[in-house]
């Protein structure tokens, strides 16, 4: 089919979208989203528009989608106008050349100094499974995104956008650190810019100077949080790729300076040399031979390897204090990356779940209780200090870690040998998830004090359930009523925190979360005044996605920021003398979509740059002048997306077919799904689906519960402050940006005829209507499938729930955006393609059991979307062809060979299904692109 053919099609199918819209405004014409969903499920039936005429439109739609995507991600930064990007840059450097000293004293290079040289934010690169769609795919977007010349960009054809495999860690690896090293060539930008106001100002001092006022880290590679495939052979490999990574990239800035450099080129090779030596000899798994020759070259050729940063500090100033000033900047930016950076490309993070802790204690301590309960919480609390009390750090060899059993112990071993071994100056983040006791804090301190590794690593909370984020503060405080605690702060100088946007936000609702999240960060700013840790620095780490759903501001980068580190929160802390490093995750696939070209990374670090270093005013907003307001808005919210959770109707809508809409999009195993042969798991609880495939069933769905549910009820409580609010409060602006964008993209009468296709009586209405007797067969057996799954009243009674609140909304809302009819269209073909899969299905042969797949596991599988795996099983029961070397001689007369036999089977139903199917997914991409992420 030609692009104009469709084209023409794809606008044919635009006119019906706009005309069931028109027409759904009066109720009497019914949903027009099931009414346009009928006509293009007529025209497929009839062959007025085949299969392959609607793959064009999907895919025509699809790339005005993408397009529009790209926009969207070039306004998000500001645009990529290199001049406008160097001026801010430039704007920066000057206020911070021009701040004064806060004691009133003029601006000084010793002000300035300590002003660049103290990190201020980090960027943390994730592997969160957001990699929805091919590389080649990422990429044409980021260069779209990059183009600032306001022309076309033509799009090559591709058939899909789609991966053709969920991408392994490695690939993941390669994408991080491909974003990483464009985020440092940003960087370095930004230290240049640094240093030439500094040369302007202070032309004898500058040359002393090390800015490192933003860094990064990852922790790709380091993260076993729920999966148990990366074994410590992978993180040390991979930590050791990124030392290499740092090397070479050391190298290419200090070659073209030779011969200046000539000594520091050398010790650089050498270096290299000795870490490809070490990756090299990295065991694949824990064979004792293989790890015990690879801790021979670790460890042997640790000094060559070069194991501190610090060890360059010298030739590095040698080298700029003899250079001619034409070098001396290429030199001094060189010297400040890496020494913000130490041995690797990024700094290290690992995380693991507070159970693996617990289990730790419990094996090496004796300490049976649960933290889960309270009454034994204070009994735990003086155990573990007493194990504090006593504990000696024990040596550790590769030995050691082979034999360990316990997850939290391997993990903290692996971390001292990279601290030992690997980089003996860089901290290491040692991340909690679901920690919901300060005795999960001390347990981790003793732990690393039992392996000397104490004033190495920044344990960190995770706070992200909403008994975490309520009880946050009183987490803390439980630490710190232990001296050791307080003793590992004052040591170390600082108390990291990670918040969590993504569980939060989908159990009670997003907007909610942030407000809770908000409110512990200023409860632990006061904590620390009242305990007299004010010298501390407070590390306040943003767990959030690339979506609405997960906490990311869907208009623009600055504002992205300043809703997760609202000006309020920073003044509050600013003014209690507490300084903050604030940072902020970038999530997968789509978050690295942000450093996905250089330009895109420079406006990216240019915003982030604005941000760290704008005045910090206490807000005078309304948010905070009427706190009763806000507390009641947002606990309602809360209370109603929390309902909504609890809801059966909504675990049987989000599983009904839901997880067969999207693709596996990352290398974690999806632990929380069962892959029984027999019969289909059913979702029971939300908790079963990980939050990011969650999230993207909502989308898929035509609905962002988890950022508007809740949202009409506390409206409707205070309806003039509502709307005062969101022309006065930039704060609760900000927060309804989220609901407007999510509004943009749900619609009520999609979500309906969703529920719709999974009501029994809906089919037999249409089996009564039918004439021709096969299809009303076919109408009959959905209708009995659909019997059995029992969807169909618990999902009309949470649509009830959603419905009633959503009007609530509209009504206080009034000039809140709604679907736009290009997004709706996509909803209604694939609605009519699902049905389009349905009937094939009732068309299958009649065949006997094999291997507990029924006819009605099969109509299971069906309905729910699981169209691979049941093919795969029909595969064996219907086979295509019988296989090869038939025509050998078999010393008989040559009989009949009846090869595919089924072929009809597979020509008129399988290969139609499957083909059906690949369109569904694909659809998928293209709302995926309207909404802006994945999940």
């Amino acid at each position: 089919m030609t692009e104009t053919t469709s084209h023409d099609a794809a606008e044919m199918l635009l006119d019906l979208a706009r005309q069931a819209v028109a027409d759904g405004h009066d109720s009497s014409s019914g949903n027009p989203v099931i009414t346009l969903a009928r006509r293009i499920g007529r025209q497929i039936t009839s062959g007025a528009l085949s299969t392959e005429t609607l793959e064009e439109v999907v895919r025509h739609l699809r790339d005005d989608a993408f397009r529009t995507r790209a926009e969207r991600l070039r306004a998000y930064v500001d645009g990529t106008d290199d001049a406008i990007v160097a001026e801010r840059m430039r704007a920066v450097a000057r206020t911070v050349a021009e701040d004064p000293v806060p004691d009133g004293t003029p601006a000084s290079f010793g002000h300035f100094r300590r002003t660049v040289e103290r990190s201020r934010f980090a960027a943390v690169f994730t592997a969160h499974p957001t990699f929805a769609l091919a590389n080649p795919v990422y990429e044409r977007l980021a260069v779209m995104a990059s183009d600032d010349t306001g022309q076309k960009v033509a799009l090559p054809v591709l058939a899909t956008h789609r991966r053709t495999a969920p991408p392994t860690l490695d690939e993941e690896f390669a994408l991080a650190t491909a974003a990483i090293l464009r985020g440092r060539t940003a960087l370095d930008r930004l230290t240049r810019t640094l240093l030439d106001e500094a040369q302007a100002r202070w032309p004898r001092e500058w040359t002393v100077l090390s800015p490192r006022p933003v860094i990064l880290t990852s922790w790709v590679g380091y993260d076993t949080d729920g999966r148990t495939d990366i074994g410590w052979w992978d993180t040390i490999r991979l930590r050791l790729r990124m030392k290499h990574l740092q090397l070479t990239r050391l190298q290419d800035q200090v070659a073209p300076l030779r011969p200046i450099a000539d000594g520091l080129h050398e010790r650089i090779a050498r270096a290299l040399g000795a870490v490809s030596a070490q990756i090299d000899a990295c065991p694949t798994g824990p064979d004792p031979e293989s790890v015990a020759a690879f801790a021979a070259v670790l460890i042997g050729r640790r000094d060559e390897a070069i194991a501190r940063a610090s060890d360059l500090a010298s030739s590095f100033q040698e080298a700029i204090d003899t250079a001619p000033p034409e070098h001396r900047m290429a030199l001094a930016v060189a010297r400040a990356g890496f020494m913000a950076h130490g041995m690797a490309a990024a700094h290290t993070h690992v995380r693991l779940n507070s159970t693996q802790i617990h289990n730790v204690a419990r094996q090496r301590l004796g300490i049976e209780d649960s933290p889960e309960i309270p009454s034994q919480r204070r009994g735990l609390l003086t155990r573990i200090n007493e194990a504090l009390d006593r504990v000696e750090p024990v040596e550790v060899d590769f030995g050691s870690l082979l034999a360990e059993q316990a997850t939290a112990a391997r993990l903290m071993m692996t971390v001292r040998h990279i601290v030992r071994h690997i980089d003996r100056e860089s901290p290491v983040r040692f991340l909690i998830a679901e920690t919901e006791s300060g005795y999960t804090l001390l347990t981790a301190l003793w732990l690393a004090k039992s392996f000397g590794i104490d004033e190495q690593i920044e344990i960190s909370p995770l706070f992200e359930t909403q008994e975490a984020l309520e009880n946050g503060a009183h987490i803390i405080e439980e630490a710190l009523h232990s001296p050791h605690w307080r003793d590992y702060m004052r040591r170390t100088g600082k108390l990291s925190l990670q918040f969590g946007y993504s569980d939060s936000g989908r159990y009670v609702g997003q907007l909610a979360a942030t407000y809770l999240i908000e409110r512990l960060r200023l409860k632990i700013c006061d904590l620390l005044r009242r305990w007299d840790l004010t010298d501390v620095e407070v590390i306040l780490f943003d767990t959030h996605g690339e979506s609405i759903g997960r906490g990311a501001h869907p208009f623009r980068l600055a504002d992205r920021f300043d809703y997760l580190s609202p000006l309020h929160a920073r003044a509050v802390f600013a003014g209690t003398g507490l300084r903050i490093r604030e940072e902020a995750a970038f999530q997968g696939g789509d978050g690295y979509l942000l450093f996905g070209t250089q330009a895109l990374a420079d406006a990216t670090v240019s915003i982030i740059a604005s941000h760290i270093f704008a005045p910090t005013p206490l807000d005078r907003d309304p948010v905070y002048d009427e706190p009763d307001f806000s507390a009641d808005f947002f606990s309602t919210i809360g209370a109603g997306m929390a309902g909504l959770v609890e809801d059966p109707g909504y675990a049987a809508l989000l599983g009904a077919f839901g997880p067969s809409l999207i693709d596996k999009t990352g290398s974690r195993p999806s632990a929380r799904q069962s892959d029984a042969a027999a019969a289909t798991t059913r979702i029971s609880h939300p908790s079963q689906l990980r939050a990011i495939p969650n999230n993207a069933i909502l989308q898929q769905l035509g609905w962002c519960a988890n950022t508007i549910q809740g949202l009409g009820s506390a409206a409707a409580r205070h309806p003039e402050t509502f709307e005062e609010f969101l022309t006065r409060s930039p704060r609760f602006r900000r927060a309804l940006d989220f609901a407007s964008h999510a509004l943009a993209h749900s619609d009520d009468t999609v979500l309906r005829a969703v529920i719709y296709m999974l009501d029994p009586d809906m089919w037999l209405g249409r089996a009564t209507a039918e004439t021709d007797p096969a299809r009303r067969d076919a109408f009959l057996a959905l209708m009995n499938g659909l019997e059995r799954l029992n969807f169909w009243a618990s999902t009309q009674a949470m649509f009830r729930r959603i419905q009633s609140d959503h009007l609530a909304l509209r009504k206080a809302w009034q000039h809140a955006p709604g679907m736009q009819p290009e997004e709706m269209l996509l909803h209604a073909i694939r609605i009519a393609t699902i049905e389009q899969i349905w009937l094939l299905s009732t068309r299958i042969p009649y065949f006997a059991p094999r291997n507990a797949f029924t006819r009605d596991v099969l109509t299971t599988r069906v309905l729910c979307l699981e169209i691979p795996a049941a093919l795969r099983e029909l595969e064996h029961i219907f086979p295509y062809a019988t296989g090869s070397g038939l025509d050998l001689d078999f010393h008989e007369a040559h009989g009949p060979r009846n090869d595919g036999a089924y072929a009809r089977e597979h020509t008129e139903i399988f290969d139609p299904m499957l083909r059906l199917f690949n369109l569904v997914r694909e659809t998928g991409m293209a709302v995926m692109h309207h909404v802006g992420a994945f999940g």
